[in-house]
């Protein structure tokens, strides 16, 4: 049982946090809350944080960070640091002491993040096709959000043609990313229609090979 400790500034990653708990596998989650207003800088961020920390950072395998904030982030990452402890930061720019993939589907499977990183980040995809027609379709690996489980449910019974583009578009329909370019000169919503599709198209290739 991997144990994860996701810390979360105002709900921010209650989405993911739910969407875990319903599709992981041998996984445990504990949730801390840190809410604000904040102001742009926080001169005591551990203040914020409660104070048994420590012991929940004992108990974690993983850290998940849904701060979004440089001083909270930073002061989670030094106790992280302290307790040789991994932490995903998805969609920022971090110096050192995090994994920080474009979003959180475009994760790859690295090694140190243990059952988490096998069954969340890039998608992964098992496809059926009768008659030019998705007849079937398993999500091997997934986006955290659960979109892409959503996204392959639109494209079941679609021409293959058809199929491509609709699981982009449906993946950026229930993806949680924000629409404007992030800290990576990047659209977080086309990265994320595009690694679905990429993936799908890779899926149908294997099918296609038999």
């Amino acid at each position: 049982m991997q144990k994860i400790l996701v810390v979360q500034r105002d709900g921010l990653g209650q989405g993911k946090v739910r969407a875990i708990a319903e599709r992981g596998v041998g996984l445990e989650l504990k949730t801390v809350d840190v809410d604000g207003p904040f102001s742009p800088l926080v001169d005591e961020p551990e203040r914020h944080f409660p104070p048994d920390l420590p012991a929940l950072l004992a108990w974690a395998d993983l850290v998940l960070d849904h701060l979004y904030h440089p001083d909270l982030t930073g002061f989670l990452l030094e106790r992280c640091r302290e307790a040789g402890l991994p932490v995903i930061a998805s969609g920022r720019k971090l110096p050192e002491g995090a994994f920080t993939p474009t979003t959180c589907c475009t994760l790859g499977r690295i090694e140190g993040l243990g059952e988490y990183a096998c069954q969340f980040g890039a998608p992964e995809f098992s496809v059926e096709v009768d008659g030019g027609r998705i007849a079937s379709i398993a999500v091997l690996r997934g986006a955290p959000c659960a979109a892409t489980w959503k996204a392959a449910e639109a494209v079941i019974g679609l021409p293959v043609e058809d199929a491509l583009p609709r699981i982009g578009l449906a993946t950026q329909f229930h993806c949680f990313a924000k629409a404007n370019p992030n800290v990576f000169l990047t659209n977080p919503l086309h990265v994320a229609g595009e690694v679905h599709t990429a993936a799908l198209k890779k899926a149908l290739g294997k099918a296609a090979e038999g």
